[in-house]
């Protein structure tokens, strides 16, 4: 491959070409108009780790695998508008959201934050096999914990057995969800420095697991 020849380059969902085999941090940011000054910019590895790209460090298009990168704003604060919803989330939870590949959405309605993740992998022993996932972001969070799932579709067990505490029904949205009512204990409480958007979703996935067996 030539000088000539134009280089695959995906920057949050946007797909670009690059002319050049390397190019800098500072110029991945320049092709979707962004500087330095207000975004840090993040390349997703092919293992899943996430690594931020300081502004001159040099980026080798050349490598095998399509570049994916994602950019996040420096002036975050809660509630600030977000390039993928209505509210941002804590830098390490759009880090480890990117890093796992999902499709998901940060949105506020009727003074709550919600967090939607589409197909969203569920055990087998289900009437399907993804949902949208949504998580609801507290006030203080990550202080505050993060508690129960909701679920668009309902998540039925296969043999038509009935799900425990799984009857609430919320609009969030405009779509229906089905909420799951799930939580921690005294012997396993919220611990703030430690527990996150990351942890949390394992308990989920857990909940899931166990209702299904």
């Amino acid at each position: 491959m030539d000088h000539k020849d134009n280089y695959k380059i995906r920057i949050d969902k946007e797909m670009l070409l690059s002319s050049s085999a390397k190019i800098t941090g500072r110029e991945v940011l320049a092709l979707v108009d962004k500087t330095t000054q207000r975004y840090r910019l993040h390349q997703k590895l092919k293992n899943g780790r996430v690594e931020i790209i300081a502004p001159d460090q040099v980026v080798d298009l050349s490598l095998p695998g399509l570049e994916r990168f994602m950019t996040l704003p420096l002036d975050q604060t809660e509630g600030d508008a977000s390039p993928r919803g209505e509210v941002r989330l804590p830098v390490q939870d759009e880090e480890f959201l990117v890093a796992q590949g999902y499709d998901w959405q940060a949105v506020a309605e009727n003074g709550k934050q919600w967090l939607l993740i589409s197909d969203f992998p569920l055990p087998s022993g289900y009437t399907t096999d993804r949902a949208t996932v949504a998580v609801a972001i507290p006030p203080g969070y990550p202080d505050t914990q993060l508690d129960m799932a909701w679920f668009n579709p309902p998540v039925l067990r296969r043999d038509g057995r009935r799900i425990g505490q799984t009857q609430l029904t919320k609009t969030i949205a405009s779509r229906a969800f089905q909420g799951w009512s799930r939580h921690r204990t005294r012997q396993n409480p919220w611990r703030p420095s430690v527990d996150c958007l990351s942890s949390h979703l394992g308990l989920v996935s857990y909940w899931l697991e166990r209702e299904h067996s």
